[in-house]
């Protein structure tokens, strides 16, 4: 069985331990200019373009076409593929890879909609690069996501809302702009549509960084042992913050951290920090 993905996945090689993921391409552009996330801008390269850039960059999903090219490549290989994607709740790339599916009669697909963003979207193609090797099936590897998809929650605070503002992808955010525009807002991935929510709104940076703490401290309870990766854009400082605020309620399982893709990055400007995490208990063991 292969694995698909796209580029607003965020997981690291040693989450992997060798296993080969597909990616589809995902465009970003800046100032009139197209690059494709991961294959013609690195992260680094991306944030250094978006602090000097004159336009606010904008991205798009991959297009059917650019699903069944990628299917129908690997399919020569080994037929039985699964698409494991960003929500689609807060992009139509999921809609874009059934769409494909269905014109590309010579593989097996199935598509995976982790209503999550970044780090748990990693999270599932962790699960199922481990399962995949360990021989499981594909109705049994469907079954662990779905523990993952359960299992896991998403928060994030924004340091600025002059990228999201334009997406619209974060929900309440003109009730927002109607009362204070410094507001620095905490949200979540919510599960039953897959779209963000803002829980909390804090006037300082650091404010909003220790209510994802609390968010967290009121969902579980202290000394629980959590699984959990931070990821930040262009903000260490406040990616150190938070590890250092959650080292204090729980007993953390830490996972490498690092900077969100460019494609999410595009839509929350630097100064993001957020963090994926779940009980070790309610996570499969593959």
């Amino acid at each position: 069985m292969q694995i698909v993905t796209d580029y607003a996945a965020d997981i690291f090689p040693e989450q992997l331990d060798g296993f080969e993921i597909h990616y589809v391409p995902m465009r970003i552009t800046i100032d009139g200019k197209t690059y494709r996330s991961g294959i013609d801008i690195t992260s680094g390269e991306f944030y250094e373009l978006q602090a000097k850039a004159k336009e606010i960059p904008t991205t798009s999903q991959p297009s059917p076409g650019d699903f069944a090219e990628l299917y129908r490549k690997i399919a020569k290989d080994d037929p039985d593929i699964l698409s494991i994607h960003m929500s689609s709740g807060l992009s139509g790339t999921v809609n874009s890879a059934r769409i494909a599916a269905k014109s590309v009669p010579e593989a097996s697909i199935d598509i995976y909609d982790t209503r999550g963003i970044s780090g748990a979207v990693g999270w599932h193609i962790e699960v199922a690069a481990k399962a995949v090797r360990a021989g499981l099936d594909k109705a049994r590897i469907l079954s662990l996501l779905k523990q993952v998809t359960e299992a896991t929650e998403t928060f994030f605070m924004l340091s600025t809302l002059k990228y999201v503002i334009p997406g619209g992808r974060l929900s309440g955010i003109k009730k927002l702009l109607a009362s204070v525009l410094n507001i620095k807002p905490v949200s979540q991935v919510e599960k039953e549509n897959g779209t963000c929510v803002i829980r909390q709104q804090a006037r300082s940076i650091n404010r909003a960084i220790d209510g994802i703490a609390d968010l967290l401290a009121s969902a579980y309870p202290a000394e629980t042992l959590m699984r959990m990766q931070i990821f930040h854009s262009q903000f260490p400082e406040g990616a150190a913050r938070l590890k250092e605020q959650l080292d204090k309620i729980f007993r953390c399982n830490w996972l490498p951290q690092g900077q969100i893709s460019p494609v999410l990055g595009a839509h929350s400007g630097p100064g993001l920090v957020g963090i994926v995490a779940a009980p070790e208990a309610l996570l499969p063991k593959v």
